[in-house]
């Protein structure tokens, strides 16, 4: 009698641990645990850590809950400005509710693949080619609305937008560059317009200067003429000042008019 209920409350005890075993789950921190009884939704969203099933009649998916990076292949697309080009994005996007994600859509990463590129194409074709150089910022929050506005009944929230490389075909470019070289030489002839307007302007202040003084203007010739002198291998041929002749023509009037010495 003994021994027999030593064999049941075995068995028993076997039974219960095959029953444990199967019936465990684990839910890893970053995962929650979507459980269907039968083939319906039971219940909420199992959270992380130690859980148990029914075997044999529940059956339980885990879904990730981490940010997932999703690269955007390349599309292209013709802009406003009749321009063809190629753009390529990524999009950061989590799971905020693990039982739509589940049960909304048969796959959850399928589908905001496919929105990001018909949203990418979209966006290329609103949008001017200097839009999508320079103002990215912009056409990034823009193709985050049109990506999220659906995956919000998916059960999916997208974090972040961002438009990596846009691809312009050789012509283009090469007519971007003789723009910007243009561009540059125009305010390069400006720059030297003015440099010369200025230094027309301090001649003339410095004309008037010398007009007062004559001396200076001949002050002036001499440094000229140090400054030439400088340079060993160039000639140098020094002007007479008219100023001395009449100097020395004045003193010869001079000279002529003084009484003779006894």
């Amino acid at each position: 009698m003994v021994v027999e209920l030593l064999a049941a409350g075995a068995a028993t005890l076997s039974a219960g641990l095959v029953y444990v075993m199967s019936a465990a789950r684990v839910v890893k921190q970053y995962e929650r645990g979507v459980v269907f009884r039968l083939g319906r939704l039971h219940g909420n969203a199992r959270e992380p850590g130690f859980t148990m099933v029914v075997p044999g009649v529940d059956r339980m998916r885990k879904v990730n809950m981490q940010i997932v990076t999703l690269p955007v292949p390349a599309q292209e697309g013709i802009t406003r400005d009749n321009v063809t080009v190629r753009v390529d994005a990524v999009v950061y996007f989590k799971v905020v509710d693990a039982a739509n994600a589940i049960v909304q859509v048969e796959d959850y990463r399928f589908a905001v693949s496919q929105m990001a590129q018909t949203s990418l194409r979209s966006i290329i074709g609103k949008s001017d080619l200097d839009d999508l150089l320079s103002n990215r910022e912009k056409l990034n929050q823009g193709l985050e609305l049109m990506i999220d506005s659906p995956a919000i009944g998916w059960g999916v929230q997208i974090d972040r937008v961002e438009i990596k490389d846009v691809s312009l075909p050789e012509t283009m470019k090469r007519s971007m560059a003789r723009q910007a070289e243009a561009d540059r030489e125009r305010r390069a002839r400006v720059i030297n317009a003015d440099a010369e307007l200025q230094a027309s302007k301090k001649l003339s202040e410095a004309a008037k200067e010398m007009s007062e003084q004559p001396a200076a203007l001949q002050l002036r010739l001499l440094q000229t003429v140090v400054a030439v002198a400088a340079e060993k291998n160039s000639t140098l041929v020094l002007p007479f000042p008219v100023e001395l002749l009449r100097f020395l023509e004045r003193a010869a009037k001079d000279k002529e008019q003084l009484p003779p010495a006894p």
